[in-house]
Order: C-alpha cells, then structure tokens, then sequence
C-alpha cells in the first residue's frame, strides 16, 4: 500500500504534526513533573498528562485522513473532544479541590455540560441532525458552562480564592471562554453560513486545540509548582 507523505506546502497537514509532537512532549512533561508538585495536584497534572497523550494520538489518526484524502477527520476530532474535553472541564473542580472542599455537584455539572456541548456539535457537524439544531444545542452546553465557571458555584467558590490558585482558575476560564469560541465559530462558518473552506477550519481547529490543551495544562502546572514548597511534595 502506497503511503501518502506530507507535501512542503500542505500548511494544513504541517499544522496537524507540529501539533501532534507538541502534545506528545507535553504529555511527557506533565507525566516526569506530576511527582513535583504537592500531592493536592497531582490530579490535576496527571488529568493535564491525560488529555494531551489522548489529543496525540488521536492527532496520528487525524493527520493521516487530511494527508491521505484532504477531508476533515471529523469522526476522530470528535472521539478525541468527547475524551480530552470532559477532562478539561473537571480540572475546574480538581482546581478549587486542591486548596480547599468543594461540592462535587460542580464535577457533574460541568461533566454534564460538557457532554451536550459536544453531542450536539457531533450530531449537527455529521448530519445525523439539523445543523441549526446541533449548533444551538452545543451553544447551550457551552453557555451552561461558562455560567458555572463564572457565576455558579464554581465560580462563587473561586471568587473566594487567593494568588496562584485564583490566578490559574481565573486564566483557564477565559482559555474557555475566548479560546474555545473558535468551535463555534468554526461550526458556524464551516457548515451554517459559509466562507471557510475545509483547509481553513482545521488550521483553526488545531490551533485551537494547541492552545486549550497544551496552554492550559500549563497554567495548572504553574500553579501547582509555584504553590509546592522547595524541597516539599
């Protein structure tokens, strides 16, 4: 069988492997460091490890489908969401439980949204439903969480803290916010209104992904290590 290669001006597929090794590095840092950091955190930063091993290899698979045929690996971006997402999403409540005690109805609420954040974009972005329909459903989700992060208990909870760990719940909320638009935004333009080719969305979709994976394990790192004191873990 006859392997496809990279071609020097697919700035498409070149994105899906820088990509693809910037998460595999950053799931082996994540893994080395998780020992060096107070063991309140080490949910976290294993979580961190979690989400960028499984978003790498799922970026194998994806990378092959746009090299090998030039279509969005759409299957395999949305397996990959339904895992890495709902772990990003419960790095909120292991956040505020590293400092303090929290109620676990904030794990399952923000569980919860995020699950029909993205059964709704798979339904609409695949045709198995009305993309209108899809689009407005994985909005509410999306919506449902920013209310929690923000004004819900989660966020009442966060208000109440202070330095590194406010600092780091407070950055990775607007990773959600700001970073995240880009889905649907990209939904939007790629299969509602039009104006953004398939080449276009995925450059968007892994920049996005760079930044709410890799980004925001990092922050949580920074967090983590600067409340560990020298020569305790």
């Amino acid at each position: 069988m006859k392997t496809a290669m990279l071609a020097s001006n697919d700035f498409t597929g070149i994105t899906f492997w820088l990509v693809s090794m910037a998460l595999l590095a950053s799931t082996v840092f994540f893994f080395i460091e998780r020992d060096q950091v107070k063991a309140s955190w080490r949910t976290s930063i294993t979580l961190s490890g979690l989400v960028t091993g499984i978003a790498f290899w799922h970026y194998m698979y994806m990378r092959e489908v746009w090299v090998s045929t030039g279509t969005s690996p759409t299957v395999f971006r949305y397996i990959d969401w339904l895992l890495t997402v709902p772990l990003l999403m419960v790095e909120f409540y292991f956040i505020l439980s590293a400092v303090k005690k929290v109620s676990t109805g904030i794990f399952w609420r923000l569980l919860i949204g995020t699950l029909v954040m993205l059964i709704g974009g798979y339904l609409g972005e695949a045709g198995l439903m009305n993309v209108t329909a899809g689009f407005v459903i994985g909005m509410g989700g999306w919506i449902y969480i920013l209310y929690e992060v923000f004004s819900g208990e989660a966020g009442q909870e966060a208000a109440k803290l202070k330095g590194p760990a406010a600092d780091c719940f407070n950055f990775c909320k607007w990773i959600v916010t700001l970073g995240w638009s880009v889905y649907p935004l990209g939904y939007l333009f790629g299969y509602m209104v039009g104006g953004t080719d398939e080449a276009t969305l995925n450059q968007i979709y892994n920049l996005a992904d760079f930044i709410n994976k890799i980004l925001f394990g990092l922050v949580i790192y920074a967090a983590a290590k600067s409340l560990t004191p020298a020569g305790s873990k």
